[in-house]
């Protein structure tokens, strides 16, 4: 199970990778823009794989998001069928702790 510690850790990575990327892909068309002939199309190509890899990277983390959640899914249907009254008691309380501070205003 994923800590939520590993998992600010595991979101600040990927936003950092995604960042660079585009920041780089930014970069190469920019200089792309400046050149001409075949210098510019090899950096134009550079920054569509640039763009290329942050796409990937981002399917591979909605992926992987995806798969933690149907985990999560399991792992509580699972609870609530082996401990149905637990699960109906922590059901109350949460609802009774949300009645009284949307009652509060």
């Amino acid at each position: 199970m994923v800590t939520r510690n590993k998992a600010q850790q595991m979101d600040e990575n990927f936003m950092d990778e995604v960042r660079k990327s585009l920041d780089e892909a930014e970069r190469l068309m920019r200089e792309a823009a400046e050149t001409s002939g075949d210098k510019a199309t090899e950096m134009r190509e550079a920054a569509l794989r640039s763009l290329r890899q942050t796409r990937e990277a981002i399917y591979d983390t909605q992926e992987e998001l995806m798969e933690k959640g149907r985990q999560a899914v399991k792992a509580t249907d699972h609870y609530v069928h082996d401990k149905p009254w637990q699960a109906i008691g922590l059901a109350g309380v949460v609802g009774l702790l949300f009645g009284m501070l949307v009652g509060r205003k």
